[in-house]
């Protein structure tokens, strides 16, 4: 039997889990430190409710790359492909939440569709939602914490920002009855550009006035005063007057590398507002790092009654960003902040290692009976930073060589010392 995983999921070795891990801890430091809560739901759903009008939708192609399967009692179910649509579930289902409710989550979400570089069919996502709000406030929070996260890691990054209610207006405005078609030839519009966009709307059968009318408003670098000029939709008013707002916000917050992008437009049809993603400035992942906006019917829909229950999030991708920071060579063999070795001193070296332990120091230890020079190569070639050799000269003094992988250096120190200096 040849032993393969399945196409799109993959194994994460240690030495790319480890950085895995600092970048969600990062991420939920941040989430916490804007005010989110934490909140876990199902892998599985009901496949009903995954594509409930509320959620995704039948002709949403998230809904056609989902997983599906039945229990033992015939029941259809699904992989959750996205964790929004849980959480409306959960708003829903528990009307007593206090609002605005700000939640974050973290878990493998699954998509069956096609692979490539920063895109895989079991993926993480990391999200932070504000719910029962409809003020600009809640979104340039969410901008400014995008911000926030990807200037930790140094990466050079681009929010791109656009709004439904503009993008409706110009459609409107157009005489195009038939949005969901348009809206997607606009979206390839950098890929493709304006001829592209062009021959894709006469490609779908719209009239060459409503063509002409569409171009009009979605030039490359077109500005939002620019579109005030021409605009008179009301809903387009509406959605240049809440980026306008907004872009001031930003500016409050610090915010330096939002920018209004006329074709950005998010495949997902439950976006009612503010959408917006991150992409990498330069490299070779061109996968959206982080993406969202904001949903303003999906809960009120699942709910029922016509109700508006605002809402505004945005999921981080760790997938992607492990692939940017591959590139970038950020590398982490082990965890441990220093490793033990024993040289006759087995007993002795274990109490050590059991109190810097118990002082928060990560630390591992020689297991076996290779020698000094081996156990060195060993911490070497898992970049562990520092040694502690304990011999019989060490005991009788007690003391302990610390020893520093990257320099060489080698002092001996009491235990309180190393413990001073490795905190």
């Amino acid at each position: 039997m040849k032993l393969q995983t399945a196409r799109g999921v993959r194994d994460i070795p240690p030495e790319e889990k480890i950085v895995k891990n600092k970048v969600v801890t990062s991420l939920q430091s941040m989430f916490e430190r804007y005010g989110f809560l934490p909140l876990e739901t199902p892998i599985i759903e009901r496949f009903e409710t995954l594509a409930a009008k509320g959620g995704a939708g039948t002709a949403s192609d998230a809904l056609k790359e989902t997983f599906t399967f039945q229990d033992q009692g015939k029941r259809k179910l699904g992989l959750r492909f996205e964790l929004t649509t849980s959480l409306a579930r959960y708003v829903t289902q528990n009307p007593t939440l206090k609002l605005p409710f700000k939640r974050y989550e973290m878990g493998p979400v699954f998509r069956d569709g096609p692979i490539k570089l920063g895109r895989y069919r079991q993926f993480w996502q990391c999200d932070v939602d504000t719910i029962g709000t409809a003020s600009m406030l809640a979104d340039a929070e969410i901008v400014s914490l995008a911000q926030t996260f990807f200037n930790f890691w140094n990466l050079n990054v681009v929010i791109k920002v656009n709004n439904r209610k503009l993008l409706n207006g110009i459609l409107t405005q157009a005489g195009i009855k038939n949005k969901e078609n348009a809206l997607i030839a606009i979206d390839k519009l950098e890929k493709i550009g304006i001829p592209g966009v062009k021959k894709e709307l006469q490609e779908r059968k719209y009239t060459a006035v409503q063509i002409k009318k569409v171009l009009s408003c979605i030039q490359e670098n077109i500005t939002l005063p620019q579109l005030q000029k021409i605009m008179t939709d009301e809903e387009g008013k509406e959605g240049i007057e809440e980026l306008k707002e907004l872009f001031s916000y930003c500016k409050l917050l610090g915010v330096k590398n939002a920018m209004f992008d006329m074709s950005m437009v998010r495949g997902l049809s439950y976006y009612t507002g503010t959408v917006f993603e991150v992409f990498l400035k330069k490299g070779k992942v061109t996968s959206s790092l982080a993406g969202g906006g904001r949903y303003d019917n999906m809960i009120g829909n699942f709910m029922g009654g016509n109700r508006i229950v605002p809402a505004v999030g945005i999921a981080f991708g760790i997938a992607p960003i492990m692939d940017v920071l591959k590139e970038k060579e950020t590398k982490t063999e082990s965890i441990a902040k220093v490793y033990i070795i024993p040289i006759n001193t087995v007993k002795e070296s274990l109490k050590i290692a059991q109190t810097l332990r118990d002082k928060g120091i990560n630390t591992d230890f020689a297991l076996g009976k290779k020698g000094v020079s081996k156990n060195l190569q060993y911490a070497n070639a898992l970049r562990i930073p520092y040694t502690i050799i304990i011999g019989e000269d060490e005991v009788k003094k007690g003391k302990v060589t610390l020893r520093n992988m990257v320099s060489g250096n080698e002092t001996l120190l009491t235990l309180s010392e190393v413990i001073t200096q490795l905190q």
